[in-house]
């Protein structure tokens, strides 16, 4: 299994980007954060592109770019945004490109920590309290036979840096 990508993926608010700078300091390797990158690339926002192009166009581009970054960091570890695993065959990509990381979390955890901060999601956009749970809920429902094809499951409740690399020594060490 070739461990020189680690990618890591699950829904958001899930602690992808967060758990992956500090994994990629911790294994002193560059950090690719997939929705910065398309950003960068596009020079917009996620929530501007959905907004103005739709979601089909914004899952285009989150493929097309997913396949640069896995080309042009060879060695690295790269948070995808919560929806890119489960489209275009992302999944098989990243499978075979390198050790994929699902990081898990229930649905109330998770949409405790998205309403609770401060980026805008806008999957989330114009719901209430009550119809947000139900969207994560729903969602995550639908996501996870795509995240559950990960190499490692992670709990994302109190994850540590310290763990994450456990989880990948122990896969290493099996593999």
């Amino acid at each position: 299994m070739q461990s020189d990508k680690i990618f890591l993926i699950g829904f958001m608010g899930c602690g992808k980007s967060t758990h992956g700078k500090k994994l990629a300091k911790a294994l002193e390797k560059p950090f690719i954060d997939l929705d910065n990158y398309i950003e960068k690339k596009e020079e917009a926002t996620v929530d501007a592109i959905f907004e103005t192009k739709g979601e089909e166009y914004f899952r285009g581009k989150e493929t097309e770019y997913l396949k640069q970054v896995i080309a042009r960091y060879p060695k690295s570890v790269i948070s995808l945004g919560g929806g890119a695993a489960c489209f275009n065959g992302n999944i098989n990509l990243i499978l075979k490109s390198g050790i994929v990381i699902y990081i898990e979390m229930p649905p109330d955890s998770l949409h405790y920590r998205l309403t609770q901060s401060d980026k805008s999601r806008p999957l989330l956009k114009d719901k209430t309290l009550e119809e947000s749970l139900e969207f994560v809920t729903s969602l995550l429902r639908k996501r996870e036979p795509f995240y559950t094809q990960a190499h490692i499951t992670v709990n994302g409740i109190n994850l540590t840096t310290d763990k994450l690399k456990e989880a990948l020594s122990l896969f290493i060490a099996k593999a």
